[in-house]
């Protein structure tokens, strides 16, 4: 289950992050300067997540807290569908530079919901370390399947699905994904508790 979940949160993380300069174009045009704006802001929100994650871990990592990471990561994925322009049309108001409209843009727009989906990989593999024998072999294997997955959420997006829906259409449907598997794990979570 959470290897199954950490390649969805993998696949899901690129999606957004593919389609982050497409939603800025509008505004601030799609340069060079626009990308790395967004992949700043997705560096920097993944690595807060990753220590946040990692204090969380210790102790009794529980899965309910782990599905949890994917429900609220969902609803914080919202405003990027809903609330884009009304979010942008100020800042590009304010800010004549592109490069640090961009740059700030992206951090209302994505940080928040970046940083949670960071917190997933270092949870994941808490709740997977039985013996500290086998830590190295846990996360290189959860390593491998969450970065599979970015791998195919990058090409699935750049390739497909930018083809066939619409920007909002696509990440409506990451939004969901992220509900589902967050809501599969506490339901199966709950069930393995009661069947003990």
């Amino acid at each position: 289950i959470v290897i199954a979940a950490a390649f969805v949160s993998g696949f899901c993380i690129m999606a957004i992050e593919m389609l982050g300069a497409r939603i800025m174009s509008p505004y601030f045009g799609g340069s060079l300067s626009v990308w790395g704006s967004v992949l700043t802001v997705f560096m920097l929100a993944l690595s807060c997540g990753y220590l946040i994650g990692g204090r969380l871990s210790e102790g009794q990592p529980e899965l309910k807290t782990y599905a949890f990471f994917f429900i609220v990561a969902a609803v914080a994925s919202l405003p990027i569908v809903f609330f884009a322009d009304g979010i942008m049309r100020p800042i590009f108001m304010a800010i004549e530079d592109p490069r640090y409209g961009s740059l700030i843009a992206s951090v209302f727009l994505f940080f928040m919901p970046t940083t949670i989906l960071g917190m997933i990989s270092p949870y994941s593999i808490r709740l997977l370390v039985e013996h500290e024998d086998h830590s190295g072999k846990i996360a290189g294997q959860l390593f491998f399947v969450s970065t599979f997955g970015s791998a195919l959420g990058t090409l699935g997006t750049a390739f497909y699905f930018v083809l066939w829906f619409d920007v909002n259409e696509i990440l409506l449907g990451t939004i969901m994904a992220l509900m589902i598997v967050g809501i599969a794990v506490f339901v199966l979570n709950e069930t393995a508790r009661r069947s003990q």
